[in-house]
């Protein structure tokens, strides 16, 4: 009983949950008693919750009140006008009516129930009236077994049904849990793979068919079988992956009519469907099938969950009932699994189109990487840049001053892409205003990063780099709490700029005396700048990683390798392809060309 209270908490989200049972006393006086609590810790006698079960039990139904204060007549009066909040409980019934108990949960604020908050609350208590019924069935099975002596006939004729009577008890019991398995299983899945993979395992468990399936339906009325790419390949999901809602298939029927379907043999399927679906079920040696149309609150049905037999099976009414319910709870986890999904396709669009096409200035090579994080729901504001500081002048014949930036935004989602691009699109203005140096450029970010309350918060490298004779640049450099650079020289050990002030925060005043930092670059020059995807994993020693990193760098400068080459190398090498954090890396080279 304890469980039944946990879950009842878990699933309608109040912060408390009991269960009662019914006694008789003398006078066959009818009380009811709390058993159980959830969190253990609460006062079991407590009057307030035993007035509102003992209101359930005059009800003989299922309440709710919403606010326990407005409802002069209902659970608020029964506890004595001393109850707040908001309850919800349900009567456990078990044979012929027989009440059992009570399970209930309470909030002590005020909070609406909704029809899926009264469903929960009802399969619960189904689950819950039948382990106290099956207690009871085997208390009586005890007791007549001891009446044995005196009647071996009757004990054992009584014995069997007793047993029969166990038996039917614990089949309703199992698919009961089930019920609570699906429920707790599915409330926490974030991807249509992981409803797909739960569902089969569920199902196949419990109901043992042969083969459990998903088909989704798109939005061009187009079904999509959903494939489990933990198990191996089905025929019916590689050869016919994708097909119409009108074609003559048992769970495009399904889906369509938003009905239950079921193919109780390999006959019905001949006679009713497309012959292509008897050769995929004769490959498959599948015999039998229900298909479960998924509910869905924006149209009508999503798609459809369909379960197949080896054998001839015809499915009774509480194989149906159990289907229907994983089918309620396998919709509502696919439709959050696909509102996620394009939650994060958008934001890794907008992510993706914020990039910047790098230009090809005279006298420096430019390469850039960024790389998602290896987590589908994972959604940064790593950034990088490049544009030159001078416009209207011919790239191809003079060397022109170009700024670099490299960043990382706060936050792994939507809106910190979202801010990713302001923070990109401030500092560009802030530069083409003419700023004297790096750090002007970044005063001036944060003073409208302030101003405008934007919120953007991070760290990053804002660098100018500007000619010098001889084929040399200076690289002036402000550093917002960014890792630290690294300049690789052929021939010599790379260097970390470690030079560096405080990171960007909305409630920092802006400091008009951030540190410029400056090198001059000479022909053969790699600079690294990246995000810490690259050099912070989990279990490793940062300061190890990005010597290896200052390695790697030195040795492709020294070789004269192409930048692609090595900022891919450094990617694969230090960060792996199961990467947690989105990584940027922005590298460029002093290039030998003559300067015109």
């Amino acid at each position: 009983m304890d469980r039944f209270a946990r879950l009842a908490a878990r699933v309608l989200a109040a912060p408390e949950a009991v269960v009662a049972v019914t006694t008789r006393g003398p006078g066959n006086a009818l009380s009811v008693d709390i058993v159980e609590c959830w969190p253990p810790q609460l006062s079991k006698t407590d009057p307030v919750r035993a007035a509102l079960c003992r209101h359930v039990v005059r009800a003989g139904e299922l309440v709710m009140a919403g606010d326990l204060s407005a409802r002069d007549d209902g659970p608020g009066r029964a506890a004595a006008g001393t109850a707040v909040g908001a309850f919800a409980g349900v009567p456990l019934s078990g044979e012929q009516g027989v009440l059992l108990g009570v399970l209930a949960v309470y909030d002590s604020t005020v909070r609406p129930w909704d029809a899926g908050n009264r469903q929960d609350l009802a399969d619960l208590a189904d689950a819950a009236a039948a382990e106290l019924q099956l207690r009871a069935s085997a208390a009586r099975a005890h007791q007549e077994r001891r009446g044995a002596e005196l009647a071996q006939q009757e004990a054992e004729r009584a014995t069997g049904h007793a047993r029969q009577g166990v038996q039917d008890l614990r089949t309703r019991l199992d698919r009961s849990e089930l019920l609570l398995r699906a429920a707790e299983l599915l409330a926490s899945t974030s991807r249509l793979d992981e409803v797909r993979s739960t569902v089969s395992e569920l199902v196949s468990g419990d109901l043992k068919p042969a083969y459990v399936g998903l088909v989704l339906r798109g939005d061009d009325d187009m079904m999509r079988r959903s494939v489990d790419t933990r198990s191996a390949p089905v025929a019916l999901e590689e050869q016919v992956p994708l097909y119409s809602l009108a074609a003559r298939w048992p769970t495009a029927q399904a889906a369509r009519e938003n009905r239950l379907i079921s193919v109780p043999d390999r006959q019905t399927l001949v006679q009713d469907y497309d012959p292509q679906t008897v050769t995929v079920f004769d490959q498959m040696g599948l015999a039998s099938a229900v298909c479960v149309p998924l509910p869905g609150t924006r149209r009508p049905t999503l798609g459809t969950l369909v379960a197949a037999w080896d054998e001839p099976h015809e499915t009774d009414v509480h194989e149906r009932a159990v289907l229907t319910v994983i089918a309620g709870y396998t919709a509502m986890a696919v439709e959050r699994a696909l509102h996620l999904d394009e939650r994060i396709s958008v934001a890794r669009q907008l992510q993706q189109a914020m990039l910047t096409d790098l230009p090809d200035p005279l006298g420096i090579e430019l390469a850039a990487l960024y790389r998602p994080a290896a987590s589908e729901d994972w959604v940064g504001g790593d950034w990088y840049d490049a544009y030159p500081l001078l416009a209207g002048q011919d790239a191809d014949a003079v060397r022109t001053p170009l700024a670099v930036t490299v960043g990382d935004v706060t936050g792994h989602n939507t809106r910190a892409a979202t801010l990713m691009g302001q923070a990109r699109s401030m500092l560009r203005q802030a530069d083409i205003e003419r700023a004297n140096s790096p750090a002007d450029a970044l005063a001036s970010f944060e003073r409208a990063n302030q101003h405008l309350r934007t919120g953007i918060s991070g760290t990053l490298i804002h660098a100018h780099l500007l000619p010098r004779p001889e084929g040399t640049w200076l690289l002036r450099w402000a550093n917002a709490g960014h890792p630290p650079p690294l300049l690789a020289r052929p021939g010599r050990e790379s260097e970390l700029l470690t030079d560096h002030g405080i990171m960007l925060h909305p409630n920092i005043r802006p400091r008009s005396d951030r540190p410029v930092h400056e090198r001059l670059l000479e022909p053969g020059d790699v600079l690294l700048l990246y995000t810490d995807g690259l050099i912070e994993h989990r279990g490793q020693d940062f300061d190890l990683t990005l010597g290896r990193a200052a390695r790697l760098l030195s040795q492709d400068a020294t070789n004269n390798a192409p930048l692609d080459h090595t900022i891919n190398k450094l990617a694969d090498t230090l960060a792996g392809p199961k990467h947690s954090d989105d990584i940027v890396l922005l590298a460029l080279r002093i290039g030998p060309r003559t300067v015109g």
